[in-house]
């Protein structure tokens, strides 16, 4: 099998990942903007940012894993012409999503206390509480506009998440804008600013999503007949047995980020701010990756439903091969820029926190260093764990990741951060260990599966 068959792959590939990857952008783009104008008031208040968003990271990644459920579900649907059995995914799943929101918006809020035991500097964490309080009720909306994204992923129809996100953040950047440094008649109010605009722009991007997908004629079919009445036990099974392990696929990796953050603030605030400024730049370009997971994802379903399991395998490679090209030239860029791509996220006219911002701009930029190589292992595993879901095969990598980040990853992350002097550097060749360990395990699971789909199927 030689290359130029995954190449001939590549246009398909990213015309349908890059508004997957735009609408990914749009996400990670808000947690930019929170710290960019919040970065500008001090240390210790993108510190506190930094501290409630990894609250509400670990929520939204549930959030986000659950719902991936819906997109294989509706794209082999969609590929066996079931109609009906697409609509009662898509109202199943809504519903599912909409509990879900409400959930976790309510156990956020009730775990704000665990950041005293985590050892936090005391000032950042009393600034942190309130923010979280409004932020996680934001994790409603959010998490049902999954519901609707999904559903219009799995029907290749991709294009309507990146414009109901790219809208949502023109509104989040004007209330942003305003309430966290009180333009014209809106009160000046901070952090607490920045978690209002949060709110009000997601509120926004659900509204947008449903208006967007509802006035697609093709769509429209697809609104009908919604009725708890129409809801099944078996459907909800269904995208609970695939949501469940994909949520926590998700929750092992984002919480070992987070325990990063937490890892890094018991090291003191200027390690947890250059934590924070390195997770933001890597998140962008790990969204290219989850692009192309959503991508690898939606071909394997729509493949797996017409059981061409040889042209499955070529579908992914080459998701797999596009992935590690783009995300190599990610870490040629972080190398490159590493000592000035920290600049852009402090204020530096200002003089009073110069000695501070000497020392963000140094760990960072080392971090950079390390992200720069993790960048390959991270795109590897998440595109993999796409073409796995597309599978259906969610609970042996559920296992994997488990393993791969909390029984490889987060020891080292722990011992190098607090009992070397590596600190920061440390955390973060954790991060890399557990990282690189779920590509290799993800990926000859992968090979596995589809070998034995092949040798069951030889005349596909």
């Amino acid at each position: 099998m030689n290359l130029s068959q995954y190449f001939k792959e590549f246009s398909y590939n990213i015309k349908l990942a890059y508004p997957i990857i735009l609408g990914m952008l749009g996400h990670t783009l808000i947690g930019i903007v929170d710290n960019f104008m919040v970065g500008k008031l001090g240390s210790t208040e993108l510190a506190a940012v930094s501290l409630g968003n990894s609250f509400i990271f670990i929520a939204l990644s549930i959030g986000i894993g659950f719902s991936t459920a819906i997109t294989p579900l509706v794209a082999e649907a969609d590929a066996e012409k079931e109609e009906g059995k697409v609509r009662s995914i898509f109202h199943h799943g809504l519903l599912l999503c909409t509990v879900l929101g409400i959930a976790l918006f309510i156990m956020t809020v009730l775990s704000k206390q665990i950041m005293y035991l985590m050892h936090q500097p005391k000032e950042v964490a009393d600034m942190a509480a309130p923010y979280i309080d409004w932020v996680a009720f934001s994790l409603i909306p959010v998490i049902i506009y999954q519901g609707y994204k999904q559903f219009a992923d799995g029907l290749a129809k991709t294009k309507y998440s990146m414009y109901a996100i790219l809208m949502a953040n023109v509104v989040h950047i004007f209330f942003n804008y305003v309430l966290i440094y009180g333009v014209w008649f809106f009160p000046k109010l901070g952090i607490l600013g920045a978690a209002l605009g949060t709110v009000i722009s997601r509120i926004m991007m659900v509204v947008f999503m449903h208006y967007l997908i509802k006035r697609n004629a093709a769509l429209k079919v697809y609104f009908k007949k919604f009725s708890f009445k129409e809801i099944r036990k078996s459907v909800l099974k269904k995208i609970i047995d695939l949501g469940l392990p994909s949520a926590m696929q998700m929750l092992f990796e984002v919480t070992l980020f987070t325990a990063a953050i937490w890892l890094s603030g018991a090291i003191g605030k200027n390690s947890q701010a250059a934590n924070q400024i390195a997770l933001i730049l890597s998140s962008s370009t790990f969204m290219v990756a989850m692009g192309l997971s959503v991508a690898a994802m939606i071909r394997v379903s729509h493949t797996k439903g017409r059981s061409d399991y040889k042209e499955l395998i070529v579908v992914a490679r080459s998701i797999f091969l596009l992935a590690v090209i783009l995300e190599t030239i990610f870490a040629i860029i972080f190398v490159a820029f590493h000592k000035y791509l920290p600049h852009l996220f402090l204020n530096m006219s200002d003089s009073a926190q110069m000695v501070d911002n000497a020392e963000i701009i140094s760990i960072t930029s080392k971090l950079l260093l390390v992200a720069a190589v993790f960048q390959i292992s991270d795109g590897v595993q998440v595109v993999v764990l796409g073409a796995l879901r597309g599978l259906q095969d969610v609970k042996i990598p559920m296992y994997i990741t488990f393993v791969s980040y909390w029984v490889i990853g987060f020891p080292i992350s722990y011992y190098l951060g607090i009992y070397t002097n590596l600190k920061a550097v440390g955390i973060w060749i954790g991060l890399l260990a557990g990282l690189t360990a779920a590509a290799l395990f993800l990926y000859i699971r992968f090979v596995r599966l589809t070998n034995k789909l092949v040798a069951a199927h030889p005349k596909d």
